[in-house]
């Protein structure tokens, strides 16, 4: 993109736009968040985004750190001190996905394929020290891929989790006829507020996505945990149809490091309009919903310390 075209986005709600290609594979990051606004492979939409004039609906590609999905009540104890973040989902007096997804991130580095971008973090009211963040997001014949790293700055450790919110679409296929593969053994329960309560394993249930099956009208926002990983310690969520072909419109597999253990599947059922059961968000998650709170799964950051991660989407066999 010229500097022209790139000044004149820049005034979008997501700020500039980055656009990045391939092949026959194009995405488009986004300053707003320093998320993926949209991803096509051969002029087909694999990541459900969002338009230019819009803001990122549904959190729709963003980064989620330093904590994924909800906080109760947005109140922590961590190193002796006893912290309240914002409320971000005051409908559920929650705090929910971390303090980046509304930054201005800044690009350092670009090519045809492939654009990093940087986000510091600064020492707040409910997280008091200071991360720098920084993605390369690039495509090329795998598919898109995304390495994140996060670094503490602080003098003292911190608590950390990650995330990214991408919603995925089988092209040519609607949700309740998707085919999904979960790689999880078990699935965290809720209350009214969306925050886990306890866990049960999915095996005989609706929840049992251990081999592909059809979505129908299950209404899914849900965390799976116990993942089922690769020989690399990694995992992989699954997307396809009836009559995925390998032709390169199906299936469409996001794949994650062993950085991340945990899935949240969420079927749009909230979302408005077009966007509702369109598509489906597949988010990695370093930690369950809560962590801050239950420790469980908590990356602790020491001083100097730097967390690392990758995830991608390919299509096609």
């Amino acid at each position: 993109m010229d500097t022209a075209a790139a000044a004149q986005l820049s005034h979008a709600p997501s700020g500039t736009q980055w656009t990045i290609r391939s092949g026959g594979q194009e995405a488009v990051i986004v300053e707003v968040g320093g998320g993926i606004r949209a991803f096509t492979a051969d002029g087909r939409d694999i990541v459900s985004g969002f338009a230019e004039h819009e803001r990122a609906v549904g959190s729709a590609g963003q980064v989620l750190a330093p904590w994924p999905n909800r906080i109760r009540d947005g109140q922590y104890a961590f190193g002796g001190e006893h912290l309240q973040l914002p409320l971000t989902e005051p409908e559920r007096h929650n705090a929910i996905h971390g303090l980046v997804n509304w930054s201005r991130w800044h690009r350092v580095e670009s090519g045809p394929d492939h654009v990093t971008v940087e986000y510091d973090l600064p020492p707040q009211p409910g997280y008091p020290w200071a991360l720098a963040l920084r993605t390369t997001w690039r495509v090329g014949p795998d598919g898109l891929r995304a390495d994140h790293t996060a670094t503490n700055l602080a003098a003292t450790p911190c608590p950390f989790g990650f995330s990214v919110h991408p919603y995925l679409l089988v092209p040519g296929v609607k949700l309740a006829e998707v085919r999904l593969q979960v790689p999880a053994r078990n699935r965290l329960l809720v209350d009214g507020r969306l925050l886990p309560i306890g866990a049960a394993r999915v095996a005989g249930t609706e929840f049992d996505f251990t081999e592909p099956r059809r979505i129908g009208s299950l209404v899914l926002d849900t965390a799976f945990g116990d993942v089922i990983r690769d020989d690399d310690g990694g995992s992989a969520v699954t997307l396809g149809s009836a009559n995925d072909t390998g032709d390169g419109r199906g299936p469409v597999r996001l794949w994650a490091d062993a950085a991340f253990g945990w899935w949240q599947i969420f079927s749009s059922d909230t979302l408005s309009g077009d966007r509702y059961r369109r598509a489906l968000a597949v988010e990695p998650m370093t930690c369950p919903p809560d962590a801050f709170r239950s420790g469980r799964d908590l990356i602790v950051l020491e001083p100097g310390a730097s967390w690392q991660g990758s995830w991608g989407v390919s299509v096609g066999a």
